[in-house]
Order: structure tokens, then C-alpha cells, then sequence
């Protein structure tokens, strides 16, 4: 693929067509679940259908190919898919930042057996074992948070992510299976795959990212630049429904029904444990270790969901520190703001609350799996 503007397909879907969303099944989907489950997007008049995808690259292609209106994408990818890093160059934005931190690091239990018990210690490991194979960690995009938190943790420990590790790209619901078949030493990628290593025996969590980097921006809702023009209004519609479920979520008293709700077949699929440690505020770090983290997972409150200008300043230092953003790239705040659209956030807030007055709600869409 190359960085040049890509001939897309017209979009002949009249105002008020389907919205397709993709997702990845990871913990913080969960507004874009939640806002299908409770109708918040029938609410305003949107019929949505919701498709689970393996991956980042599937949402990053499909985006770019209009084979989605919307995604659940790493705040990064917005400013990877404009600049076309690895991938069609697509003008993208965001109105609306879903959830802030969410991530780990989990080593594998070889590692554990072989005395690593932090960065410092598996820094020795390394620098003892330097005749052998590099360690091999997984991250779940090369344009996403988590190249970005790996990276800079191991730089915390004293390694160099560029000749001390091999560092490969696996989907989330992809980690712990590779790190019990000894395909992986290590991982950087979102829950609840973290805490299902730790359940499944196959790894330890080292480290969380409100430890690497606190209240990092996350995961967006994801459109085509054109989208948000196009279809301005059902656009801020999508995200003033999804405002509503990032604030469902984040209350406690809700947070077990998220759990059951993502745990099913269309959604995550997967342990309930699993999703249950990242909503808790109570995190299994290893089966005998059991911490409080209230924040790892923050759907709203002051300064999450606006995609200001801190938001995008720090997608674009995420890029340029692991060596993806092109020298080329001119990313002033100007731009940056048209990527990061406080702007239609603020639109979305003052429509939320207010249903689309149609002569009654369109049914939701079943998801596809």
C-alpha cells in the first residue's frame, strides 16, 4: 500500500441509512455495545449495525474503504490513516474520545521461572541472555497506544525496543493464546486479554498503563473526514448516543451489567472473570496478587471524552517516539484540530438528550459477527 489518496467507492446511502460501527472485542467497546443494547442509538433516530472485527488492520482497511461509516479505533489510528501510514491516506477524524487508559503489560511465566519480576530484572535477563533469540513482544496495532506504551516502558527499564526485542503485531483476542503456545514473551494490549493470561496461567501482568503513561487517550469513535461532512447531523447524533453510554458505563452500580453484556457470544465471548477485573476497581496483577485500580478503566468525567488538543498532541508524540510519524508530515495544531474535532463534540452535547422526534425509533440491527 502506498500513502497516496485512494480512489474510494461513492457512498450512495441517503442521510438516514444504516450506520455500520466496527469494533474489536476488548473491555472499552463497551459504550459502543452498551449504546446498541440500551437503544440509545434508536434514541436518536439512527439505525446502527454493529460489526465485530479480529483486528486493528481490519478496521484500519475497512474505514478506509467505506465498508464502514464508524469505528471503536485507537486514538492514534485517526492520524495514521489521514497520513497514510501503512495504509490508504484517508482524511479522518474524531468527534469523541471513548475511554482513557485500559492497558497492560503481561510477561509470560518462563519469564517469571527465569527470576523477572519487573523492568530491572527483565533488563538483566536480557543483557544475560544476549547470545540467544531476542524476546518477542506482541502489540495489538504499530499505530496505536500500545506500541507506544510498550516501547516506553521498556525504555523505563534500561532497553532499547529496537535492538534489545523483537516487537510484532498480534489482534487482542490473539495474545494469550500465542503467549501460553510460547509464541510470545510478552504483550502491551488492552483488557481483558491481559487478565485472561493471568486466569489462564499463561503470564503475569507487570505493569498497567495508568503506571506508564495515566489518563492516556485510548480508544476514539473513528469516521471518514467525508462522513462527518456528509452526514454532519447523524454524526453528532452517533456521538451524542455514545456520550450517553460512556457516562452508563463509567457508574459502578452499572458496571456489572456491562460485564454480562460484553461477556456474550456477539460481543467478547470470553471469561466474565476476565472482564470483571478491569471493571472492579480491584486488578489480579497474578493469581496471589490483587491490587485496587479504580481508573483503569474511565469511560467519563472531567476531561475524558472532548478529543482536544492535549488528546491529539499526545496521539502524534505517540507516533513520533516509535519512529512511525513521517519526517514529512506537517501536523501543527491546525491540523490537528481538524482530526481531533472538539467541535462536533460540543455540537453532540448540546442534541444529547434530545431523541430525533421521527415518527417513532428504527429498530436496531442485529449485530455481525
Amino acid at each position: 500500500m502506498t500513502g497516496s489518496e485512494v480512489e474510494r467507492p461513492a457512498d450512495l446511502r441517503p442521510d438516514g441509512g444504516v450506520i455500520r460501527i466496527g469494533f474489536v472485542p476488548l473491555c472499552d467497546c463497551a459504550p459502543v455495545v452498551m449504546a446498541h443494547e440500551l437503544g440509545l442509538f434508536a434514541a436518536q433516530g439512527l439505525r446502527v449495525e454493529l460489526s465485530r472485527e479480529v483486528g486493528w488492520a481490519t478496521i484500519r482497511d475497512k474505514i478506509a474503504l467505506c465498508e464502514l461509516e464508524a469505528a471503536h479505533a485507537p486514538a492514534a489510528m485517526v492520524l495514521g490513516i489521514s497520513l497514510g501510514i501503512g495504509s490508504f491516506k484517508v482524511p479522518c477524524a474524531t468527534g469523541l474520545v471513548l475511554n482513557l487508559n485500559g492497558n497492560g503489560v503481561t510477561l509470560s511465566n518462563r519469564l517469571w521461572a527465569e527470576g523477572v519480576r519487573d523492568g530491572a530484572t527483565l533488563r538483566e535477563f536480557v543483557r544475560s541472555k544476549r547470545k540467544d533469540s531476542a524476546l518477542t513482544f506482541g502489540v495489538a496495532f504499530s499505530c496505536s497506544s500500545h506500541n507506544f506504551l510498550l516501547q516506553t516502558w521498556l525504555r523505563g527499564a534500561g532497553l532499547d525496543p529496537a535492538k534489545d526485542v523483537n516487537i510484532v503485531v498480534v489482534p487482542p483476542p490473539q495474545m494469550a493464546a500465542n503467549l501460553k503456545a510460547g509464541n510470545l514473551d510478552g504483550y502491551c494490549v488492552g483488557e481483558p486479554w491481559n487478565s485472561l493470561a493471568v486466569i489462564q496461567r499463561a503470564g503475569w501482568v507487570v505493569a498497567l498503563s495508568t503506571d506508564i503513561a495515566p489518563r492516556h487517550p485510548e480508544k476514539v469513535l473513528l469516521v471518514r473526514a467525508e462522513f462527518a461532512e456528509s452526514r454532519a447531523g447523524e454524526h453528532e447524533r452517533l456521538v451524542a448516543a455514545l456520550l450517553g453510554a460512556c457516562h452508563f458505563c463509567q457508574l459502578a452500580e452499572n458496571r456489572e451489567r456491562v460485564v454480562e453484556t460484553l461477556a456474550g457470544s456477539n460481543y467478547l465471548g470470553t471469561n466474565r472473570e476476565a472482564i470483571r477485573s478491569s471493571f472492579s476497581g480491584h486488578f489480579r496483577f497474578r493469581k496471589d496478587r490483587v491490587e485496587t485500580a479504580p481508573d483503569l478503566q474511565l469511560f467519563a468525567g472531567p476531561g475524558v471524552n472532548e478529543p482536544g488538543m492535549d488528546k491529539a498532541v499526545w496521539a502524534r508524540q505517540s507516533l513520533s517516539e516509535t519512529g512511525l510519524l513521517p519526517q514529512s508530515a506537517q501536523l501543527d495544531r491546525q491540523k490537528l484540530a481538524s482530526m481531533f474535532r472538539a467541535d462536533i463534540y460540543h455540537a453532540a452535547i448540546r442534541v444529547a438528550g434530545k431523541p430525533h422526534h421521527g415518527k417513532k425509533p428504527p429498530p436496531p440491527v442485529p449485530t455481525h459477527v
